[in-house]
């Protein structure tokens, strides 16, 4: 964190410094609300959860050399009192972001958040000292969490913007105001919170109309929801795409063997990029990410050259791996909507393979009325990607069945020998029949929302021998 005194963070939080808190020290480390991470000249977030309570563990963590605690109940430690420690978090990183000097992107849409900010975040690394958002840390408490680690030398801040519902944006981006805004694309996802595509559109649109006439607004121009998005941003924008004329992207493209190929064009020039990431999806998501780079003024080769290097960083996301026995796990089982869980299944469909494609598909979670609708297209996806055997796991999958069966292919429920495709109550049985079915040098797609397929995720991690 950049080095405050126990004052002025009472200050910015509007909190009361306790007797045994020294105004004057000052907090050179970061702030965690895990206590087993806090470190020397750090700041420990007391957070009272449904099954730990942080205010138990102050001592802990003065104790590992905190400098203080934020705290909302008495304790017997240094520490800065204030009513509500989440709301405490969001207005400290206001204060850090202000007294920061670093170029701020952020990144929102549907799907592909995570790998775009991992994208962008390598890109920036390139130009000098990047902080950007751990695996999908996006929330209330993960955004301001991420901008509280910037330091005086940080040039660059990367944030990927999570919603569950209108206002969700704005209130993030009101922590560290965007100097560039990425909107990738607007899906159906999250129906819960958003209720339609059309509210899930207008919450995204937030992104860019927050910028400021001096912001750039970075836009997908394959995406006509995301398109129409210029009329409402007072930032200068800048568009990507790949079937539609964009200021950045790709031509020649070539899809591989799953990992493509293509050359990246910006108004600058052009250069080969050849991505070492998994699925045809992660085309859009490198020419947003090269946007944002060539707006920061990285040279087209260079960003071209960078993009070639970048390998998969979060956990659970088209994580490629290869068995002794030669057989290849896709473990894309982090999360899953409709738009995600179909390019997982085209990659399947475009990976080489000396055996069968095998999809495992959870549930997708939060569709509300469209999840019957959403889950009989995934197995109509899987069919017409070439998958030769699908495994449904869990309540709500049903459908995937049906649509994987809707082309005459043979439909057994219930892991009958030589089904084509299979619905299982739960991971354990999901496991179970893959112990009987999968074969050395088979492909095997795991993919759903969060929980849903991980213990089937796990266990074929289990057996890995190394990655591609």
């Amino acid at each position: 964190m950049i080095p405050m005194s126990l004052a002025d963070i009472a200050a910015a939080l509007e909190g009361k410094l306790n007797e045994t808190a020294d105004p004057e020290a000052i907090v050179t480390g970061g702030i965690e609300f895990d206590s087993r991470k806090v470190g020397p000249g750090g700041l420990f977030l007391a957070l009272d959860g449904a099954n730990v309570d942080g205010h138990d563990f102050a001592a802990q963590a003065v104790d590992q050399g905190a400098a203080a605690v934020i705290a909302s109940r008495e304790v017997p430690v240094p520490a800065v009192y204030v009513d509500d420690g989440l709301r405490a978090i969001g207005a400290l990183a206001r204060t850090v972001a202000r007294r920061s000097e670093a170029a701020v992107v952020g990144v929102t849409g549907s799907n592909g958040k995570t790998s775009t900010k991992d994208l962008i975040g390598r890109l920036c690394a390139a130009l000098g000292p990047t902080v950007a958002t751990e695996a999908n840390f996006n929330n209330e408490l993960g955004h301001p969490y991420t901008v509280c680690r910037l330091r005086p030398e940080t040039g660059y801040l990367v944030l990927e913007l999570a919603a569950r519902g209108l206002g969700h944006i704005t209130e993030l981006c009101e922590i560290a105001p965007p100097h560039i805004g990425v909107v990738l694309n607007v899906g159906i996802s999250h129906l819960d919170g958003f209720g339609s595509i059309e509210t899930t559109a207008e919450a995204k649109s937030e992104l860019p109309r927050f910028l400021g006439p001096e912001g750039t607004a970075i836009l997908n121009a394959d995406d006509p929801r995301v398109a129409r998005m210029a009329e409402r941003t007072r930032a200068t924008v800048v568009t990507f795409g790949v079937e539609r004329p964009a200021d950045v992207t790709a031509a020649d493209l070539d899809p591989h063997d799953g990992r493509h190929r293509f050359t990246l064009r910006t108004p600058d020039g052009e250069a080969p990029v050849a991505l070492r990431l998994w699925g045809g999806h992660h085309v859009p998501n490198a020419l947003a990410a090269g946007a944002a780079a060539w707006r920061l003024g990285m040279g087209t080769e260079r960003i071209a050259a960078v993009l070639s290097e970048a390998g998969r960083q979060s956990e659970r996301r088209m994580d490629v791996y290869t068995l002794a026995d030669g057989t290849t796990i896709i473990d894309d089982s982090y999360n899953a909507n409709p738009a995600s869980t179909g390019a997982a299944i085209r990659a399947l469909g475009q990976v080489p393979t000396a055996g069968r494609r095998i999809a495992v598909i959870g549930l997708m979670a939060d569709l509300e009325d469209q999840s019957e609708d959403c889950h009989r297209r995934a197995g109509e996806q899987a069919a017409a990607a070439g998958v030769d055997e699908l495994i449904a796991v869990g309540g709500g999958t049903e459908p995937v069945v049906d649509g994987f069966a809707g082309d005459g292919r043979e439909h057994r429920i219930g892991g009958a020998d030589g089904a084509a495709a299979t619905h299982v109550p739960d991971q354990s049985a999901a496991v179970d029949l893959l112990r009987t079915r999968l074969r050395p040098g088979d492909t095997v797609l795991v993919k759903g929302s969060r929980y849903r397929t991980w213990d089937v995720a796990d266990y074929l991690r289990a057996k890995e021998d190394h990655r591609q």
